[in-house]
């Protein structure tokens, strides 16, 4: 008697194994279909930058004007600390 149920126990456990096997190679299968498409549309971009010179200079003129930007908003910033600190120095 307990071996039978010890038997429909382990059933039981080989039942919810595979099921879980199959959910997680469905969770699985359905984030490489995600990383297909991302790659797909990332080889898509890297070949219309590449075929058309124009955007790619865009581009190059987007980047060294958000890097110059972003130097001077870094200065800026520096600069507003001190000068903050130095007031409330000033206060004290």
């Amino acid at each position: 008697m307990a071996e039978s149920e010890s038997q429909e126990g382990n059933d039981y456990n080989r039942g919810r194994m595979v099921e879980n096997i199959k959910t997680d190679m469905e969770e699985l299968l359905e984030e490489m279909e995600k990383l297909t498409v991302r790659a797909a549309w990332m080889a898509y971009s890297y070949t219309a930058i590449q075929s058309n010179a124009d955007l790619s200079n865009a581009m190059q003129h987007s980047e060294d004007a958000f890097l110059m930007c972003k130097e001077q908003m870094e200065k800026k910033w520096q600069e507003v600390l001190l000068e903050s600190r130095g007031e409330r120095e000033k206060k004290e």
